[in-house]
Order: structure tokens, then sequence, then C-alpha cells
């Protein structure tokens, strides 16, 4: 449940613009309203302070169909990057941590099979050139068995070269260096030193077992597009990656859930989504009154590295930061963003449609989190382009 403190008293007195936030909103619900989605979950944040949110449609929970609410947890999938990246600046904050290290002088299990030149900060920009390295998220709380995984890891191809998507392996691997370096749990470390100093008990890395009944089943609606419907609109196929159909529905299962993947297992809602990334434009505060993150940390974590690579789908920038998408340019619809946002929005979005960015130019960041899968996925971007579009332009004048 929110912190009142972290309401603010009306949308105006963090100067959101209230006819703006309502119109945000039903866009929000337009999907629920059609079919499209079973729930959704949608807040706006400015100045540290919720501006509004609001819950529409009904979702299964463990089974048991009810009304989903303000207080509903939803799997956030690849929206965790960012949680597990920003972790990680804080050990690089303290000079625990240098990107520039190689993983295997941390993790010399992880340095077989030619992987001993890997940068740790081709983790964060996937650029390590291990995207399908196979892993069984249930396996990761044991780290004999992890570093097993790391071992066995091969590569598809050389570190540096070029940028594939990695959808969860190089964040494994980030959470393992979070702990040696820490010598504290990933999940615990999470909780330590963000959730907690943030004032969000909602985010969690691991959902513990008495939180599942809040956790909203998935479910997948629509039909998938075929390669001809990729053709005619213009787009390659994307290829195939581990974010398959029956993937996604593992995390319905208690042991997944709890497992606390860290490239995409975290469960929260869109208020502490949208108050993270606050938390992330301002610095946060930590128990003694010092910033969670220093200003020169911040601006480190928000740089474009290796501006000259593409995605291969779109052939557009990737433009990423330290395991954030930057907007960067005119192209940023590309990368999850929308058009009225600033050049200097960044984020990370998560399968399934979920939203969580912050817009330095505005002061406003938005969390958006639905259970429903849309199979179709160039309806599901272009949701993300209207809702984010709309959630950008939503200051006061």
């Amino acid at each position: 449940m929110i912190d009142t403190s972290l309401l603010a008293s009306s949308p105006e007195s963090v100067g959101i613009d209230p006819s703006a936030l309502e119109a945000l909103f039903e866009r929000a619900e337009k999907e629920v309203r059609e079919g499209t989605l079973p729930s959704v979950q949608i807040a706006i944040a400015r100045e540290g302070k919720i501006a509004g949110m609001r819950t529409f449609g009904r979702a299964s929970f463990g089974g048991v169909e009810a009304d989903a609410d303000d207080d509903s947890l939803y799997c956030i999938f690849s929206c965790t990057k960012a949680i597990t990246s920003a972790a990680a600046w804080l050990l690089i904050q303290e000079g625990k941590l240098s990107v520039d290290e190689q993983v295997s002088a941390i993790i010399p299990e992880f340095g077989t099979h030619n992987k001993d030149s890997i940068s740790v900060e081709q983790l964060f920009t996937h650029t390590a050139g291990f995207p399908t390295a196979p892993f069984d998220p249930r396996a990761f709380r044991d780290r004999e068995r992890r570093l097993e995984y790391f071992a066995r890891w091969r590569l598809n191809f050389e570190p540096g070269s070029r940028f594939i998507y990695h959808p969860s392996s190089s964040m494994y691997v980030i959470a393992d260096i979070i702990e040696q370096r820490s010598g504290i749990p990933y999940h615990d470390f999470v909780r330590q030193r963000i959730a907690e100093p943030l004032g969000l008990p909602d985010l969690f890395v691991g959902l513990p077992d008495d939180e599942h009944a809040r956790a909203a089943d998935i479910e997948h609606r629509g039909q998938e597009l075929t390669e001809a419907d990729y053709a005619e609109l213009g787009f390659a196929k994307p290829p195939v990656t581990e974010v398959t159909e029956e993937a996604v529905q593992t995390f319905n299962e208690a042991d997944v859930r709890r497992a606390g993947i860290p490239g995409g297992g975290a469960f929260t809602n869109a208020h502490s989504l949208a108050l993270f990334y606050q938390g992330l434009l301002s610095g946060g505060q930590a128990p003694d009154g010092s910033p969670i993150w220093k200003p020169e940390t911040l601006a480190m974590a928000r740089g474009i590295r290796n501006p000259e690579l593409t995605d291969m789908i779109f052939h557009k920038r990737v433009n990423r930061g330290l395991g954030l998408v930057i907007a960067g340019d005119e192209d940023r619809t590309y990368r999850g963003f929308g058009h009225t946002n600033s050049d200097l929005s960044f984020g990370h979005g998560g399968a399934g449609g979920q939203i969580g960015w912050a817009d330095p130019a505005t002061g406003i960041s938005i969390g958006y989190c639905t259970n429903g899968f849309d199979r179709h996925a160039i309806r599901q971007a272009r949701r993300g382009v209207g809702i984010s579009s709309r959630a950008a332009s939503c200051a006061l004048a």
C-alpha cells in the first residue's frame, strides 16, 4: 500500500494538468474497455509524488478472478533491468566496481569458451555476445547452479562487435557481480539499498510467498502477427528469443515468482515504478539524508554508449546507457518513448507492454503495468507510444 505522504494533494500541486491526466487515464482504459487487455494500472509522478493513478479491469489472482486495484502487483518483465542496473550503479559510485573490469576477474567461472574478454560495460549494453545463453530461472538463487550455467555458456558473436538484445542472460551476471562486490544477496541489496530508502515496500525482486495473492496472473490475448503481416507493415519479423508464450506463462508459477529474475522478474505496481524513476531523477534520499545516487552517478548511467550501434529490426540507433534506454533523437518512438518525450528521457520497457521512464525536461515519470500479454506486437508497441506521448505532455504550461 502506498505511503499517503507520497501522494500529491492535487495534480496541480506538482505541476500536472488535471485535464491532460484524465485524458491519459481514458487512453489507458481503452484496451480494457475493448477487451484487448484484462487489466491495466497506470501512475504519473512529479516532484517526488504521485500526481494520479488508476487501475482498470479484472484479473485472475491465483486462479480467482477479482477486480484489480491500485495495490495489485504485476510482473514488470524487462522493466526490472533498470532496477538491477541502478543497484549496480551504487557499487560503481562507491568505487567497488568499474565498467572497464573484465567479468572473469570478478567471476572466474564465467571466463570459459572465449568469454574471458567480456567487460562489465558490455553486460549493460547488450554487446556481451551471449544473448541466447540458456538459464533455468528456478536455479538463480542457487549460486552453485548459477555458476555451472555461466561456465557452459558460449558466445553467439564477438563481444563488443554488435548490439543484440540479451533478454535475461547478462543481467544474471550483473546480479552475481552485485553479490560478490557487496557481500549481500542481490534480492536483499535491492530491498535494502533501493526499495526501502525510496519508500517502496511494494517493489520486489523475488516475490515473498505472502504476497503472491496480490499478483495478477498473466493472460495472453489477441493473434500473433505472421511473417507476411510484418512484411506488409514494412518491418522485419523479430528474431525468436527466449520470451516465448510458454516462458512468459511460467511467471504465474510460485517458484519463478520467488526467483526474482534480475533481467525480467520484478513484481510491483505502477505507482512504485513511477516513484522509482522519480528517485532516478532526483537521486533519492538515503537514511542519513544523502542522495542514494549522486548526480555524477546518474549522469554517468544516462550517457549514451556505443552510439554507432543499431538494432536488427528497425536499423535505428539503440541509444543505450548503463542498463537504460535513452530517447536521444527523433527516432525515440522506436525505443518505446512517446513523440512528446524529450531527447533526455530514459527508462526501460518490459514484455507485454510494461512502461517505465522519466523525463528530466519535465520531471515527469510514469509506471504502466498490465497482466495482459498482447500477441499483436505492433499494436502493443503503438499503444506504448500513445500512452507515453500523452503522459509526457501532462505538465502544466
